[in-house]
């Protein structure tokens, strides 16, 4: 299915946010995630089900100083 990934289309195969995150490589435990503009917590991922179209946001802490 086709969904956006930090604006970008991506084709995916998982069902889940969790599977779409380990798909794409994103499954750091250091990220942030929101699913059509709602946030969506780190133990939620698991249940939290993709539909095509779906635009998922997801934020990494940048370090600096």
């Amino acid at each position: 299915m086709k969904i956006f990934v930090n604006a970008q289309q991506h084709d995916i195969m998982g069902q889940t946010l969790a599977v779409a995150l380990t798909e794409l490589g994103l499954d750091s435990p250091a990220i942030a995630t929101a699913l059509n503009g709602s946030f969506v917590p780190r133990q939620n991922r698991e249940t939290t089900s993709l539909a095509a179209g779906d635009r998922l946001e997801v934020l990494a802490p940048m370090q600096g100083g």
